[in-house]
């Protein structure tokens, strides 16, 4: 893949990984790397010039990396934007959040950059046009294979390589019989030799290495290892005849992990070896834990968009039918009245399909509003028809009620009809359930900037749940309550940049849940302009 004409951005608090990190994107050719030392930073940067591909740390002041992700999906500009977050983190709840946040990959720490690369590469290699091919897979999936949308389902490894770095070759022969069953091995007989192995694109993940060696030396071989961002994290055990102090001190300065003796019994050397690359291993296990659990999401999210798609195509083919049926004169007036209430009911149906992919793009920072004039007025008028059918057992009143004078436009809202109804459908639906028998619901829109809605009924919330009234999966006294109506009504009214808030009398019993929303204000009439205006 070329990047040369690619833009990076690097964002991490630690100077010196913000400096390798940098230098590993350069050495694979990136046309410019730019870098901050915490989120905020990073925003301004990239809301002040073009960037292709943002890396981030996860674990940093002022803004952390999740916080930053969060940001960068809310902006319209920069929403498409590929993110790439490294992290040692290992809580899969936490995993989960920025999995949910939107990331592209997810990079463990220690990396290389070789494992940067794939990293990048991967994420970029993503075409829209491959979308088919992934719902394919996600059906698939779902229909086949339950366990392959499981987190937990095991995923295959990548073999551990070790590269054995001896010019002897009794010793070469030893040491391949005593990993050979376990491990994926190469060798080298000299230390250019090894260099050479190292260059290729799949790295060794340990290199045992003997320091006496012709023409370059095992230290100064892992000296030139160190040197190139791509090989400097190799860990390297030296397996060595000299074990004086100044040797092993010369290559723990170097960063070995181990400097053992030729003299040690092989069944101990095995295990020293065993017992490192079991860290390794785990590494990897995690990395693949979490690009496995990336693309679960991505396949749920792709299967639910394929069964809202045919959700709503069904749903929709409802309304039409319903709709030419009463529009039909020779229908009965008693039917017409049933099949509207059937179109309503289907309408809602398919308001709840919309509002189930609506919801996770504005639990992520996600969605982007599409505000228009909404005429609420209507829509309360709709939900409260509806609302008393549904609760006719119950013989409430449900009422809508507006404080514009008679013969005066009723205000509309700016934002979304579908956000709108679903906002109020869950709250006017709540007050019905909450409100005791042969009581009053009332909905009222108050002539206000922003404008004002209340929704009023008898009975008051529960005082161990009023602070935490709109948090998810707060419920008290419905056996089957999920918790989510307030939560979801809060959501919808922050996506439409409104807010919401609870309020009780208990000295009068009353329960008012209150929304503002942003009035409409239309765009001032042009004023004429007469033909000769400018005439001298």
């Amino acid at each position: 893949m070329m990047f040369d004409r690619l833009t990076a951005l690097v964002v991490d608090d630690q100077e010196l990984m913000r400096a390798v990190t940098a230098n590993q994107l350069r050495s694979m050719g990136w046309g410019k790397v730019l870098t901050a030392k915490n989120g905020a930073e990073a925003l301004r940067t990239l809301r002040g010039q073009r960037v292709d591909v943002l890396v981030a740390d996860w674990n940093m002041p002022v803004m952390s990396g999740l916080e930053l992700l969060r940001a960068v999906r809310g902006d319209p500009k920069l929403a498409l934007m590929p993110v790439l977050m490294v992290t040692s983190e290992t809580a899969r709840s936490r995993i989960q959040d920025v999995i949910a946040a939107g990331v592209n990959g997810l990079l463990v720490k220690p990396y290389n950059a070789a494992l940067l690369r794939t990293r990048l590469e991967r994420m970029l290699a993503t075409d829209p046009s491959e979308l088919a091919a992934h719902v394919a897979k996600a059906a698939a999936a779902a229909g086949k294979d339950a366990d392959a949308l499981n987190p937990d389902s095991p995923s295959a490894l990548p073999p551990t390589r070790i590269l054995l770095v001896d010019p002897n070759a009794q010793s070469m022969a030893t040491l391949s019989a005593l990993f050979k069953d376990d491990y994926d091995l190469s060798t080298a007989s000299s230390g250019a030799a090894a260099l050479q192995a190292c260059r290729a694109k799949t790295l060794p993940d340990l290199l045992l290495s003997d320091t006496a060696m012709p023409d370059m030396d095992g230290f100064a071989m892992v000296r030139r290892l160190r040197e190139t961002h791509a090989t400097a994290n190799i860990p390297v055990i030296f397996i060595t005849a000299d074990t004086s102090d100044a040797a092993r001190l010369q290559g723990m300065e170097l960063g070995a992990v181990d400097f053992v003796p030729k003299t040690m019994p092989d069944k101990e050397l095995r295990q020293r070896v065993r017992n490192f690359l079991r860290f390794v291993e785990l590494r990897k296990q995690l990395q693949s834990d979490y690009d496995h659990m990336l693309e679960n999401a991505r396949l749920r999210e792709e299967v639910e968009n394929m069964t809202r798609h045919d959700l709503k195509g069904s749903l929709s083919g409802i309304v039409g039918m319903v709709q030419t049926l009463t529009a039909d004169e020779t229908m009965p007036e008693r039917y017409t009245a049933k099949l509207k209430l059937v179109q309503e009911s289907a309408q809602q149906a398919l308001s709840s399909v919309n509002l189930a992919g609506d919801m996770f793009a504005i639990e992520t920072g996600r969605y982007k509003l599409a505000a228009k004039p909404v005429p609420l007025g209507e829509v309360l008028r709709r939900i409260v028809e509806l609302a008393r059918v549904a609760h006719a057992d119950k013989e409430l009143s449900v009422v809508v009620d507006t404080d514009v004078f008679v013969g005066k436009e009723v205000p509309q809202a700016e934002g979304e009809e579908g956000l709108c109804y679903s906002l109020f459908h869950n709250l006017v639906k709540n007050a019905c359930e909450a409100a005791p028998r042969k009581s009053k619901v009332v909905v009222t829109l108050k002539d206000e900037n922003p404008l004002c809605i209340q929704i009023q009924n008898k009975g008051v919330v529960p005082h161990d749940i009023r602070d935490t009234f709109f948090d998810k999966f707060v419920t008290s006294g419905k056996h089957s309550g999920s918790g989510l109506g307030t939560y979801s009504a809060r959501m919808l009214t922050m996506a439409q940049n409104g807010t919401i808030s609870m309020s009780t009398n208990d000295a009068d019993n009353l329960t008012t849940l209150t929304v503002w929303l942003p009035r409409h204000v239309p765009a001032p009439p042009e004023a004429d302009v007469p033909d000769n205006l400018y005439a001298p």
